[in-house]
C-alpha cells in the first residue's frame, strides 16, 4: 500500500459506502447497498463504531447544498497524526464543532454577530491552548488545542484567542434542525457516547477544488474510511428517537362532521402537528389518511394560487364520507418547507414570470425541502401502519414508507382548478411528477404562476 493511499493507524479494511437521492425530495432515499448486508441503519451503526474507537468517517452532505465530503472524528480521540492526515489528504480547514452551551462556558464568543455566510455557518473566535503550544499550527499544536477544548475539566483560563483551531456552534437540535456537517458530526459523536465536540476538515481535490461524490467514494476506497450522509442520519435518527409526544385529546366538531383532535408535540423544535381523527381506525389495515402540509393561505384565507385549501376540506369530508381515517396536519411545511415569508417573495417573483420550481431555486432553496419523520412518527402513534394516502404527489409516499409505514393505495385528491392555479398546477404536474389530469375545459391559463 503507497503512502498516498495508506489508511490511518488502526483503521479496518472494510469500504461502506452509501449514495442517497436528494435530501431535498421529501425524505425520498434511495440506498446503493456497495458493502455485502448492510443497510442504511447499520451503517450508520458501523461509522458510530467507527467513531467510537477513533478513527475517520466522512460525511457526505445533498447536492443541492453543499455538496462536499468532510473527514470526521471525535475531538476527545484526536491525536497529532489524525490531524496531519486531515491537513495533507483532506486539504480543507480545520474545525471543531462544540455545542453552544460548551462555547458559552469556554467565553468563546462568535466570529461576527451579524452571520450573512450562505449556510449559516456559526463560526466562533479562533483558538489555542494557553501555555501549551509554540506557533498553534503544527498538527501538534492543533491537536493539544482540541483536546484541552474538548476537555470537561479545561476552562476559559486554558484557552487563548485567536488561535489556529476554529471552533463551529452546532444547533441543538443536530441534524434535525440543521442538515450541515457540523451538526452531523455532534450527531454522530453523541451517538457514540463521546465527549460532545467534533474535528472535522473538507475534502478537495488536489486542484484544489471540492471533492464531490464520485471522487469521495474514491477517497473512502483508497482510505478505508465508511461514508455516510447526512440523510442516512437524519433518517437513522427519526427511525431510532422519539421525536414527538401527544399533548391533548379534545373532541372537534367541524362543519364536515366530528372528529377527534390530537395534538402533538415535536421535541426538536416544541412546534405543534394536528390529527384529525374520524372513528376508531387504530390498528386497523388500509385507514384514509390524508398527510396536509400547512399553508396559511391557502387553507385559512382562501387564496386561489394554490390548492392547499380545497385538497384540506375535500380530504375531511371524504373521511366523514368514509366514516374512518386521520386527517394530519403538519406545520412547518409552509411553501413546501421554506416557511410563510420565502414562500411570499416566491410568489413575487411568481408574479415577475418564474414557476414555482424556478421561484424556489432562486431562492436559493430546492424544490421541496418537506420531511415526513415527524409525521411519520405521529401516525405510528396513531397505530397506523397501513394506509390509503390522498394524495397527487408519489414523493410524499416515498417520503413516507421510507419511515417504515405502509402506503397500500395512492388515492388522488385533485380539486377543480382555476385560472389563477392553472399554471401552478402544471408545473407540479410536469416538473414535480404530480398525478394530475387538469382535464376542466373552462379553465384557461391566468396571468399568475
Amino acid at each position: 500500500m503507497s503512502a498516498r493511499t495508506r489508511a490511518l493507524p488502526g483503521q479496518p479494511a472494510a469500504v461502506l459506502v452509501i449514495c442517497c437521492a436528494n435530501l431535498q425530495k421529501a425524505g425520498s432515499l434511495k440506498v446503493e447497498e456497495r458493502a455485502s448486508g448492510e443497510t442504511p441503519f447499520s451503517t450508520i451503526s458501523s461509522a458510530v463504531e467507527r467513531i467510537a474507537a477513533g478513527q475517520m468517517v466522512i460525511v457526505v452532505d445533498d447536492e443541492g447544498r453543499e455538496n462536499e465530503g468532510d473527514l470526521v472524528m471525535a475531538a476527545e480521540k484526536v491525536t497529532p497524526e489524525a490531524i496531519n492526515f486531515m491537513a495533507s489528504y483532506g486539504r480543507g480547514l480545520i474545525c471543531m464543532p462544540m455545542t453552544a452551551e460548551r462555547l458559552q462556558f469556554l467565553r468563546i464568543p462568535p466570529m461576527t454577530n451579524d452571520n450573512t455566510s450562505a449556510y449559516d455557518t456559526a463560526f466562533h473566535v479562533s483558538i489555542g491552548a494557553k501555555g501549551l503550544i509554540t506557533t498553534g499550527i503544527s498538527a501538534h499544536d492543533r491537536a493539544m488545542t482540541i483536546a484541552v477544548a474538548a476537555n470537561p475539566d479545561s476552562g476559559p483560563q486554558d484557552i487563548s484567542m485567536p488561535g489556529h483551531v476554529f471552533p463551529l456552534r452546532a444547533k441543538a437540535g443536530g441534524v434535525l434542525e440543521r442538515a450541515g456537517h457540523t451538526e452531523a458530526s455532534l450527531d454522530l459523536v453523541r451517538l457514540a457516547g463521546l465527549t460532545p465536540a467534533a474535528v472535522i476538515c473538507e475534502i478537495m481535490s488536489e486542484d484544489g477544488a471540492m471533492a464531490r461524490r464520485p471522487e469521495l467514494e474514491r477517497f473512502a476506497r483508497e482510505h478505508d474510511m465508511p461514508i455516510v450522509t447526512v440523510a442516512d442520519l437524519i433518517r437513522y435518527r427519526h427511525a431510532t428517537e422519539r421525536l414527538v409526544k401527544r399533548i391533548s385529546q379534545v373532541q372537534m366538531p367541524t362543519r364536515f362532521g366530528e372528529f377527534v383532535l390530537y395534538g402533538y408535540s415535536s421535541m426538536i423544535d416544541n412546534s405543534t402537528h394536528l390529527a384529525f381523527v374520524a372513528g376508531n381506525p387504530a390498528g386497523k389495515k388500509d385507514v384514509l389518511v390524508r398527510v396536509h402540509s400547512e399553508c396559511l393561505t391557502g387553507d385559512i384565507f382562501g387564496s386561489l394560487r394554490c390548492d392547499c385549501g380545497p385538497q384540506l376540506a375535500e380530504a375531511l369530508r371524504r373521511i366523514q364520507e368514509e366514516g374512518e381515517g386521520v386527517v394530519l396536519y403538519v406545520l412547518g411545511h409552509e411553501g413546501r418547507g421554506i416557511g410563510l415569508a420565502n414562500k411570499l417573495a416566491a410568489y413575487e417573483l411568481q408574479e415577475r414570470g418564474c414557476d414555482t420550481v424556478e421561484a424556489n431555486e432562486s431562492l436559493g432553496f430546492a424544490p421541496d425541502l418537506r420531511d415526513y419523520g415527524i409525521g411519520a412518527q405521529i401516525l405510528a402513534d396513531l397505530d397506523l401502519t397501513s394506509m390509503r394516502l390522498m394524495t397527487n404527489n408519489p414523493t410524499k409516499i416515498i417520503g413516507l414508507e421510507g419511515y417504515g409505514l405502509i402506503v397500500s393505495e395512492q388515492v388522488p385528491l385533485e380539486v377543480p382548478a382555476c385560472p389563477q392555479n392553472i399554471a401552478y398546477l402544471k408545473t407540479k404536474r410536469e416538473r414535480l411528477e404530480h398525478r394530475l389530469r387538469l382535464e376542466d375545459p373552462d379553465v384557461s391559463e391566468g396571468e399568475t404562476r
